[in-house]
């Protein structure tokens, strides 16, 4: 029950921290920092509102989640993407977290980790490409690049 909840916190963070960011247009930092901000005080203030292990994974979870949610709308385009993201972003930590234990910038690593192996999924596109979404994505970036 407890690894429900943790994936679920994981995929509402991506989704919301997308959605303030651009439908709200707060920016990446700013929409990621404001949630966790709000997560982690609800936890902090009130630390008897779930059981101790929830209370101390769920701010941990949805600010890693939360990155995620920070991703470009030129990079990841709909809600699902994100939803699968969060997904594989909890899966990680669930079973990673005492592996990353001490290292700084796990949560990051994790979730960039979980956001390109969803763009690399083969989402294919029309039947002349039989490209993943993700190297799609590559190319035309560096396309775009050398074309300025």
């Amino acid at each position: 029950m407890i690894a429900f909840i943790l994936i679920l916190v994981a995929i509402i963070a991506a989704m919301l921290t997308f959605y303030v960011n651009h439908q709200l247009r707060q920016g990446p930092v700013r929409s990621s920092a404001l949630l966790s901000l709000i997560v982690a005080a609800t936890f902090y203030f009130f630390p008897n509102l779930l059981p101790t292990e929830l209370a101390k994974n769920i701010p941990v979870v949805f600010i890693g989640g939360s990155f995620i949610g920070m991703a470009s709308k030129k990079i990841i385009d709909n809600y699902i993407k994100l939803a699968i993201s969060g997904l594989v972003f909890a899966v990680i930590y669930l079973n990673t977290s005492s592996f990353f234990n001490g290292y700084g910038g796990a949560l990051g690593a994790s979730a960039g980790i979980s956001l390109l192996s969803v763009l690399s999924l083969p989402f294919f596109t029309p039947k002349k490409h039989h490209l993943t979404n993700g190297v799609l994505q590559l190319r035309k970036i560096i396309f775009r690049r050398n074309k300025d």
